[in-house]
C-alpha cells in the first residue's frame, strides 16, 4: 500500500486559503442535475450595495494611485478586528463561513428527520455528531490510538519500517519518503505512481535552516510541542526522544529542494522502471513500500531524483528507535483534532496560536462542518443537496457566457500579442480552445455506500474514510483519466486549474458575491469573477502550465525565441514583486510565486478585455459617480480584501507560492494601462510605473 500524494500538488489553486485536503477520491456514480433553487425564485438585488460594491469600505482619503488597496478597502481595514478564532479573514473566509452556516442548516435538516441506518443522511448526522461529542473523546483518551501506536512501537527492521511509511497516510501520520499517485504528464489519459520526499512537521525547509531569531524561537517551541505530544501519549524519555525528531526532520530538510525547484515541472519528472529505480537507489525495501494488493507498479516518477540516494541513506542510518519516535509524535499530533481535549488543545497551543499566530480554536462546529464537508469527508453528499438549495441553475448558464467571454477575449490578446510568433501563437490558440471547463458541481457524485460511519467513534470514522479516499485512489491505476474528474467538494471557496487536463473548474462555493451576483453590475461580476476565471486560464499560460500543450501533454510547443522572450517578461514581473516587503526583513519570493502572479496579471488583463468587448463599443453609465472602468477594478480589490495576522503572514511567505492580498492587488493594477486611464494616476503617484516597465504578457 502506498500513501495519496495530496491533488493540490498537481493543480494551481486561486488561493491558499480553503484547499482541498489531501486525498483523490473516486469519480461517483451518474446523479441527476440539481433541483431549482429556490433562490433564484427571489427577487434579483445585488447582496452588496446598490449595484455589488461596497462603497463604505473605501478610504477616499488616500489617492488610488498611491495605495490602490486602501483606497479600496481601508475603512475596513481600519475598523475591522480580528477575532481571536481567527489567523485571517476577508472576502474569501467571509464566503467560507457564510457557506459552513448553510451546511450547517444543511445538516440539521438532514439529522432532524430520523435517518435510516446506511443511508448518506445517516453517516452525515453520525459524522458531525461523533465530532461534537468531546465528553466521549475525553472519555477516551489516547486509547483510540492503541492499535496504531502498537504497531509503530513494533516496528523492529527496515522492512517493516517501510510498511509503517506506506500506511502513514491510513495512520495519520508522516513518513520521510511519499509514495501516491499522480497523472502522467506525459501521457494524461493514465494515472502512474510517484515517490517523493516529505514529512516535515513544520512548513518548510526554511523553518529548519534559517538563522533568524525567528525560526530559532518557533524551532525552541517545536520542541517543546514533540515532547508534550509525545508524554501524552505516554512515550519515555520524551524530551531527548524529541530532539532525536527534531534532528531527523532536520536532515530531511537539508536534502529538501528550495520551492522554486519544487514546482519546477522539468525537474519533477523522472519517469523510471521498478528495476532502475531498485538499482539505481539500493537498500531500501521498494516492493514493500510500494506493494498495492500485492502487486507492484511497472514504473515510477521519481519526483526528486537528487535526493534519493541521501535520503535513503538517512533512513537506513538512522536508528529504528528515532523513526519510531518520530511516527508516534506525528500520529498523536495529526489525530489530535479526534482525541481528548488535552491532546488538541497542546496541538493547537503549538500550531495554531505559536506557529500560526491564532489565540483561540475556531468554534467547535465549524471543526466539524470543515470535517464532514472536506474532500477527505462527505463532501459530494453534502455538496449534492448545497447546489440544490443555493446554487440556481441561470447561475451556471450566465458562468458559461463568462468563461465564453474570458476565452474569447484571451483569443482577441493572442493574435494580438506584439511578442509572439505566429507558430507559437498557433499553438497557443490550439491549447486555448482545447480548455474543459467544470462549473458548479460535477456530472457525477461520489457513492459512499459501502463506508460505515458510527455515531461515537470520530478516529474508526476517519480511519474508514481514509481507507474509502485509498481505495478509491488505487483503483484509478487500472482506469484511464477522467478529464472532467472534480478534486474540490462543490461548497468549496476556490477555483483550480489543471495542467494535465487543460482544465478549469469553479465550485459553486465561489459563485457567490462578492465574486459573482446575477443581480449586480456587470462591471462588478468580470472584475471578480472575470478575474477569477482568467486567473485559472491564465495559468494554463503560466511559467509553468506553459510547458504542457492542448491536450495537457508536457513537451516544449514553444519556437526557442518566443520561450525566451516570455521567460524575459516573467523576470520582470519576478523583480518587481522580490521587492515587495509585507513584513519588515521579509520580501516576497518573485520567483516561487510567478506562476501566481502571471495568473493574477493576465487573468485581470483577460477579465478587462472581456468587459470591455461586453459594452460593445459603448460606455458603461455612471454609478454613484463611478465610471464603468472605476467599478471593475474596485470590484477586484473587493474580492482581496482581508487582514492576516503577522505570523499567519510569515509562513505565506515564507511557505506559499501566493503574494498577500494587498499585492494581487497593486502589483496587478500597476501594470495595467486601463487602471492609470481609469483613476487618473500619475508620475507624481507612488504606485506609477514608467510605461516601459510596466509587465504586459497575456
Amino acid at each position: 500500500m502506498f500513501k495519496i500524494i495530496i491533488l493540490t500538488a498537481l493543480t494551481a489553486l486561486l488561493c491558499a486559503c480553503q484547499q482541498p485536503e489531501s486525498g483523490i477520491e473516486e469519480a461517483p456514480d451518474t446523479a441527476e442535475a440539481p433541483e431549482v433553487s429556490v433562490a433564484a425564485e427571489t427577487a434579483r438585488v445585488p447582496q452588496i450595495g446598490a449595484w455589488g460594491v461596497d462603497l463604505a469600505n473605501r478610504d477616499i482619503s488616500i489617492r488610488p494611485g498611491d495605495d490602490f488597496f486602501a483606497y479600496a478597502n481601508g475603512t475596513w481595514l481600519a475598523t475591522y478586528e480580528l477575532p481571536a478564532d481567527k489567523t485571517s479573514f476577508g472576502s474569501f473566509q467571509a464566503l467560507h463561513e457564510r457557506s459552513q452556516e448553510r451546511i450547517q442548516t444543511l445538516v440539521q435538516e438532514l439529522t432532524e428527520a430520523d435517518p435510516t441506518t446506511g443511508s448518506v443522511e445517516q453517516k452525515i448526522r453520525d459524522y458531525y455528531a461523533s465530532f461534537l461529542d468531546t465528553d466521549s473523546l475525553d472519555a477516551l483518551g489516547i486509547e483510540p490510538l492503541i492499535r496504531d501506536l502498537q504497531t509503530i512501537a513494533a516496528i523492529s527492521d527496515l522492512d517493516q519500517l517501510a510498511a509503517v511509511f506506506a500506511d502513514a497516510d491510513l495512520l495519520g501520520t508522516l513518513s520521510p519518503l511519499s509514495a501516491g499517485i499522480e497523472i502522467d504528464r506525459m501521457n494524461p489519459d493514465r494515472w502512474i505512481v510517484g515517490v517523493s520526499l516529505s514529512g516535515l512537521g513544520l512548513p518548510d525547509r526554511d523553518y529548519y535552516l534559517e538563522d533568524t531569531e525567528r525560526f530559532i524561537e518557533l524551532r525552541e517551541a517545536y520542541l517543546v510541542h514533540i515532547e508534550k505530544m509525545l508524554s501524552l501519549a505516554g512515550w519515555e524519555n520524551a524530551a531527548e526522544s524529541a530532539a532525536a525528531i527534531m534532528a531527523v526532520e532536520t536532515a530531511v530538510a537539508e536534502l529538501q529542494w528550495p520551492r522554486a525547484d519544487r514546482r519546477n515541472r522539468d525537474l519533477t519528472y523522472n519517469l523510471k522502471t521498478l528495476e532502475t529505480v531498485e538499482a539505481d537507489y539500493p537498500g531500501f525495501p521498494w516492493r514493500t513500500f510500494l506493494a498495492i494488493e500485492g502487486e507492484v507498479p511497472d514504473e515510477l516518477n521519481v519526483r526528486h531524483p537528487s535526493v534519493m540516494v541521501p535520503l535513503l541513506a538517512l533512513i537506513a542510518e538512522t536508528d529504528l528507535a528515532v523513526w519510531r519516535a518520530y511516527l508516534t509524535y506525528n500520529l498523536v499530533s495529526s489525530n489530535a483534532f479526534a482525541l481528548t481535549a488535552a491532546v488538541d488543545d497542546a496541538n493547537f497551543d503549538f500550531r495554531g496560536r505559536i506557529l500560526a499566530g491564532q489565540p483561540e480554536q475556531r468554534q467547535r462546529w465549524r471543526r466539524a462542518i470543515s470535517l464532514v464537508a472536506g474532500q477527505s469527508g462527505l463532501g459530494d453528499a453534502l455538496g449534492q443537496v448545497y447546489v440544490a438549495r443555493y446554487f440556481p441553475p441561470e447561475s451556471k448558464v450566465m458562468m458559461e457566457e463568462l468563461v465564453a467571454n474570458l476565452r474569447e477575449a484571451l483569443r482577441q490578446r493572442i493574435e494580438a500579442l506584439d511578442w509572439m510568433t505566429a507558430d507559437t501563437k498557433k499553438l497557443a490558440l490550439e491549447k486555448l480552445a482545447g480548455f474543459t471547463q467544470n462549473i458548479g458541481y460535477p456530472d457525477q457524485w461520489k457513492d459512499y455506500s459501502s463506508i460505515n460511519i458510527a455515531e461515537g467513534d470520530l478516529l474508526g470514522n476517519v480511519r474508514r474514510l481514509r481507507e474509502f479516499n485509498r481505495a478509491q485512489a488505487i483503483a484509478r491505476l487500472s482506469k484511464p483519466t477522467d478529464r472532467h474528474e472534480w478534486f474540490m467538494p462543490p461548497p468549496t471557496v476556490n477555483a483550480y486549474y489543471v495542467a494535465q487536463f487543460n482544465s478549469i473548474t469553479f465550485p459553486a462555493g465561489i459563485l457567490d458575491a462578492p465574486f459573482f451576483d446575477p443581480a449586480a453590475d456587470p462591471a462588478v461580476n468580470y472584475g471578480g469573477i472575470g478575474a477569477v476565471i482568467g486567473h485559472e486560464i491564465g495559468h494554463g499560460f503560466d511559467d509553468q502550465g506553459s510547458k504542457s500543450d492542448a491536450r495537457g501533454v508536457q513537451r516544449d510547443w514553444w519556437t526557442p525565441e518566443d520561450r525566451a522572450r516570455f521567460e524575459a517578461l516573467g523576470d520582470k514581473l519576478i523583480t518587481q514583486y522580490s521587492a515587495y516587503e509585507p513584513v519588515p526583513g521579509t520580501f516576497i519570493n518573485g520567483e516561487t510565486n510567478l506562476g501566481e502572479n502571471i495568473g493574477d496579471l493576465g487573468g485581470l488583463n483577460m477579465a478587462y478585455y472581456a468587459y470591455r468587448l461586453s459594452l460593445g463599443g459603448e460606455e458603461a453609465p455612471i454609478l454613484d459617480g463611478l465610471t464603468g472602468d472605476q467599478r471593475f477594478f474596485l470590484a477586484y480589490a473587493q474580492i482581496w480584501r482581508g487582514k492576516m495576522r503577522e505570523e499567519t503572514l510569515l509562513n505565506r511567505l515564507n511557505s506559499g507560492v501566493h503574494s498577500p492580498n494587498e499585492f494581487r492587488v497593486n502589483g496587478v493594477v500597476r501594470n495595467m494601462d486601463a487602471w492609470y486611464e481609469a483613476f487618473d494616476v500619475g508620475p507624481e503617484d507612488a504606485m506609477y510605473l514608467p510605461p516601459d516597465q510596466r509587465v504586459r504578457i497575456w
